[in-house]
């Protein structure tokens, strides 16, 4: 009976769409990868995906550790960068063990795995980034997301294992159960509808003069991102803010 129990609860888990995507940026072990699926199959998520695996992919290591955990899921989607590998994301969550100077939304495992509960109730698409072993996510894959995610441990050790880390934010998620979609229309843009965006204002902005500073300008640009991200715009915002630089520049978006 607690078989098909459990059989059951994992079949309705997994038909809940969207489920949240596990991004691993570059990843250094193919070990660390294969115990990261196990772990994300532990608690019923099968989206993974990778940006710049260091020793490639497929990978025997990660098959071996995995213990069969891949064979269960969608095939790992590998990316050469981490702005296409959340392309089609409505919200993304950083996970980060330290301070940064942006200013961001910060959720701890449990706090996020109901933001994400509630967002995929909408029907969003979520992703949690995390980072290579050794380094974490750099500043630049940090700003690609709508929040950060911290854990809190002992100060005098707050290194996780990266599967560890996977674990965490999973069970989370899995502990609240599967919630039904509640039909929201107006859904944030895709983060692929905002860098169409960034990178027109951002052009603009350039070609006005606006980073007078030259050196500058890619901390200026972060935090432009940044700030418009908090937004979560929705796509008739996009095309809205579309129309703004429009109308101020007299240049139609082209098609």
């Amino acid at each position: 009976m607690l078989y098909l129990w459990s059989q059951l609860w994992l079949k309705t888990l997994m038909t809940q769409t969207p489920d949240p995507i596990i991004v691993l940026v570059n990843p250094q072990m193919g070990e660390n990868i294969g115990a990261a699926a196990r772990a994300m199959l532990n608690c019923a998520l099968t989206g993974l995906r990778l940006v710049n695996p260091r020793d490639g992919w497929p990978s025997a290591a990660a098959e071996a550790m995995a213990a069969g955990a891949l064979d269960h899921m969608p095939p790992v989607r590998v990316f050469g960068k981490t702005a296409e590998a959340v392309a089609d994301c409505h919200y993304i969550f950083a996970t980060t063990a330290r301070p940064r100077d942006m200013t961001k939304p910060v959720f701890t495992a449990k706090s996020a795995a109901i933001d994400i509960r509630k967002r995929q109730a909408e029907g969003q698409q979520t992703a949690i980034l995390f980072g290579a072993e050794r380094s974490g996510l750099d500043n630049d894959d940090v700003a690609l997301s709508h929040a950060a995610v911290t854990i809190p441990l002992n100060p005098a050790s707050t290194s996780l294992n990266l599967a560890q880390g996977v674990l965490l934010l999973a069970y989370e998620w899995f502990q609240l159960g599967p919630s039904p979609l509640s039909g929201k229309e107006e859904l944030p843009a895709t983060h692929d509808r905002l860098v169409e965006l960034f990178e027109r204002f951002e052009k603009e902005l350039d070609a006005h003069h606006f980073f007078r500073n030259g050196g500058n300008k890619p901390v200026m640009v972060r935090n432009l991102r940044n700030m418009l991200s908090r937004a979560e715009m929705t796509d008739q915002e996009v095309r809205t803010f579309h129309g703004i630089i429009s109308a101020l520049t007299g240049k139609k978006l082209a098609e």
